[in-house]
């Protein structure tokens, strides 16, 4: 939204000269990968939200550019472990730095950046960064153990909703809520207003990748969806979609789900086809819309409860439902 732009030119600057000296470190084998990684681009949406939860709560959005910092940095040495685990090849269209370089140099620049999430927390004076760092460590050890679930979820038979709810917001919702709490400190909000605003950013996160499932399943092309549409259904994920689906699936189709997930990808046009008409059989689509709205409703009245300017609040909502706009 043209409203936020300005900020998103604050932070890009600040990221620029921060990755001009990254890219300068010595030896260029750890810090290269990082300055690389950083370069690629992406909605850069956490370091927005920091910057975002300090305007509306009063203060110069500035007073929060190393927090914001902080989350892109941690967001991105995510992003080449995961990268490694999933041994994926490309990342926003470049070669994934395992592949650019090679595994043990992209462990070691992820550790880096995770290092330098933390490190630019201890510019600020003590009050603030030791909630900050508290905070980011906590993020942090969610987002390993959200993680280190969906791996364990590839090999259990039996997985409910509320585990997989708990799952994506521990993977995905809580660096979300993290990105806005860290703002609220560097505006020297009170905890009620950081809780608040924690909880609108978790809720939200949750809400996003319920539709992310949805769109990877009913996206109508790829140049909606960034990547061929189906791809969980042919690697056989267990997203909202496939579990609500054996939850609510008959015998019959709970056996039509079970032969669809043998098929192997040489067969993936079947084994797409399949899985949607079971999915549309159960009308799995607005069973996943209304969770995300319920998510979306939580996230909203959480910000409703912010103390703050009702123009910028206003904003800020919209800028979340229109972030949520991803129709299929």
């Amino acid at each position: 939204m043209k409203q936020f732009e300005h900020l998103g030119l604050l932070f890009s600057e600040h990221l620029r000269k921060f990755n001009e000296e990254l890219h300068s470190g010595s030896p260029a084998e750890l810090y290269q990968p990082c300055s690389y990684i950083l370069s690629l681009g992406g909605k850069r949406l956490r370091p927005l939200l920091a910057l975002m939860a300090c305007d509306l709560l009063g203060k110069d959005p500035k007073a929060a550019l190393n927090s914001a910092l902080s989350v892109e940095l941690f967001h991105n040495f995510s992003l080449i472990h995961d990268d490694i685990l999933d041994e994926a090849p490309l990342r926003r269209n470049q070669a994934t730095v395992h592949l650019k370089w090679n595994r043990n140099i992209a462990i070691l620049s992820g550790d880096a950046l995770l290092v330098k999430s933390l490190q630019v927390l201890q510019s600020y004076p003590k009050e603030e960064a030791v909630p900050l760092s508290a905070l980011m460590c906590t993020t942090a050890m969610e987002v390993c153990e959200g993680q280190q679930l969906d791996m364990n979820f590839e090999t259990q038979d039996s997985i409910d909703i509320e585990a997989y709810i708990h799952m994506i917001r521990c993977k995905t919702a809580v660096l979300l809520g993290c990105s806005l709490q860290m703002g609220a400190i560097n505006a020297q909000a009170d905890q009620e207003q950081q809780h608040h605003l924690y909880a609108f950013g978790m809720n939200l996160g949750i809400a996003f990748q319920l539709l992310d499932d949805l769109l990877d399943a009913f996206a109508p092309n790829m140049e909606m969806f960034g990547k061929r549409p189906g791809g969980d259904i042919l690697s056989n994920k267990k997203t909202f979609l496939l579990l609500k689906a054996m939850e609510l699936a008959n015998p019959a189709q709970k056996k039509e789900i079970e032969s669809v997930i043998q098929l192997t990808n040489e067969q993936s046009d079947e084994k797409i086809r399949r899985m949607l008409a079971v999915f549309s059989a159960l009308n799995i689509k607005s069973v996943c819309e209304s969770h995300a709205d319920a998510f979306t409703n939580k996230a909203l009245a959480s910000l409703d409860k912010v103390k703050a300017d009702p123009q910028k609040k206003k904003q800020l909502q919209e800028f979340a439902t229109e972030l949520l706009k991803r129709e299929v």
